[in-house]
């Protein structure tokens, strides 16, 4: 009985698991605070720079509130007044949805089409990819918008090439009120680098021997394009159109620089996020600014959910076939 006792037979001494296990909590719960000391500057920022603000103006949409006196609460006035007596904000909807639903499948199509251009085997290919890419790195800065303006204006490089065409064109493009919106789709159009570098990734993940095998079948271009490539690039193509209508939906650069921020020439270009804009910083009107902020924060939840919803319909994913 000594014996085995004393070569470990016996039962383990009292204490050794309840050391060994708090011993182990003990390093789990220093491994934690060190992860949690490394995320805590990303924390200050996050409650300090959003969540913060998220909750102050959820709390001044409620109130009446122009920076110079303490917040007045006022229930849902401000979101009523949206709805019932207030003409602009109805022509800030519309016009901000006629930019999305034009913008967007032209910028992705555009993007598509150039995708497929690049996604060659061409010498120098990738300098072009750098340069197409461009626009997207440039296309919402205050100076591209100023050059915009410029080159539809009623002097602009659009009117010389036109007139250098035979087509006399007198008018400045972003000063009337028919056409100053499509300028804006136009440099929205412009900025495909992003999307088109996205499409080029989902390109190069299709395996050649989908193509080989049609080929062999005596399917044509048009066809392996129909049959395979956009089959197989649907969840790229809802990445991509998940973003940029998104990114859509809070255009305000181009807006305001172009229409000098007044949303003109009659109200054409007068973007929703613009509007928000001169409701608080130019009429001081901020609770009713916060309560258009957090209607579009709303708004866009909706469309989002809307297209996830859909994309059951049309986004085709490889392991779904298993």
């Amino acid at each position: 009985m000594e014996a085995t006792r004393s070569l470990g037979g016996g039962e383990p001494p009292r204490g050794g698991p309840t050391r060994a296990g708090a011993s182990g909590g003990s390093v789990r719960l220093r491994r934690s605070l060190v992860g949690y000391a490394f995320l805590t500057p990303w924390l200050i920022g996050f409650v300090v720079f959003t969540l913060g603000p998220m909750i102050a103006s959820l709390y001044l949409s409620f109130t009446d509130y122009n920076f110079l006196q303490p917040p007045e609460p006022v229930g849902l006035e401000n979101y009523l007044r949206m709805f019932g007596g207030d003409p602009r904000f109805g022509k800030a909807i519309l016009v901000t949805i006629t930019y999305v639903i034009i913008s967007v499948p032209l910028q992705l199509l555009f993007a598509l089409g150039l995708a497929l251009l690049l996604d060659r085997a061409i010498a120098g290919v990738t300098v072009y990819r750098a340069i197409f890419y461009l626009p997207s790195l440039l296309g919402t800065s205050v100076a591209v918008a100023v050059l915009w303006r410029t080159v539809f204006g009623q002097e602009g490089l659009v009117n010389a090439a036109l007139g250098f065409l035979g087509v006399e064109v007198s008018k400045s493009w972003v000063g009337s009120p028919d056409t100053a919106l499509f300028t804006l789709v136009a440099l929205n159009v412009w900025t495909f680098g992003s999307p088109m570098i996205i499409f080029l990734a989902g390109l190069r993940q299709i395996p050649t021997i989908y193509y080989e095998a049609a080929a062999v079948d005596g399917a044509g271009p048009l066809r392996r394009f129909g049959m395979i490539t956009i089959p197989l690039l649907t969840p790229v193509i809802f990445f991509n159109l998940i973003l940029q209508t998104i990114g859509a939906f809070q255009a305000f650069v181009p807006a305001y620089i172009v229409s000098g921020g007044s949303g003109g020439p009659a109200d054409s270009t007068l973007f929703y996020t613009l509007y928000l804009y001169q409701r608080g910083f130019a009429s001081f009107d901020m609770g009713y600014a916060s309560a258009m902020a957090w209607l579009l924060l709303v708004a866009i939840a909706l469309v989002t959910g809307l297209n996830f919803l859909l994309s059951r319909f049309w986004v085709f994913y490889s392991d779904e076939a298993r």
